[in-house]
């Protein structure tokens, strides 16, 4: 991928679509409940906060080596967002993560995307290393990254365990 937008994917129940600030309010939703933070800090955004931390996420990383890709996760049965994923890429390695609101939790649905994330990273996008954070009390977190391919290492950083993987090069017919 070399646009500084993100491409829209699509998994068998799931829409990954570009983040934009319009979505601010119906996300404020999503990230509402104080669980979700347990293992990441902060807390529940306002839809005001939100707005102005997409905008600045939907313009793009101020540096020019890197792209961020954010993505909210819109749930086709019911049209309802239920989270997001992102992506900090950097040549061919990107940085995930994927946050799916309490009342879509148990679903199967972090797993989908961030598995649908990564193929759409390596098929689009190039990428052959993927990495991500996750705190080591967080066992929902860690089923994910192991569902998109990635192991943990025993590097850590500000308290939680990098997980990485190399996913196959898509072949090419």
């Amino acid at each position: 991928m070399s646009t500084v937008a993100p491409l829209p994917f699509a998994t068998a129940r799931l829409d990954a679509l570009p983040l934009e600030p319009a979505y601010a309010e119906e996300m404020a939703v999503v990230l509402a409940d104080p669980a979700l933070y347990v293992f990441t800090g902060g807390g529940p955004p306002d839809p005001a906060a939100l707005r102005s931390r997409y905008e600045r996420q939907s313009a793009g990383s101020p540096d020019s080596g890197e792209l961020w890709w954010n993505w909210v996760l819109r749930v086709r049965a019911d049209g309802s967002l239920a989270g997001y994923v992102q992506a900090t890429v950097r040549g061919p390695r990107a940085e995930i993560a994927w946050v799916v609101g309490a009342p879509w939790q148990g679903r199967g649905y972090a797993s989908e995307a961030a598995r649908g994330l990564t193929a759409h990273l390596v098929a689009a996008g190039g990428i052959r290393e993927l990495v991500a954070h996750i705190h080591p009390d967080h066992a929902a977190s860690e089923a994910v990254a192991t569902a998109a391919g990635l192991r943990p290492t025993g590097e850590w950083e500000d308290g939680e365990r990098r997980w990485a993987g190399n996913p196959p090069v898509p072949e090419v017919s």
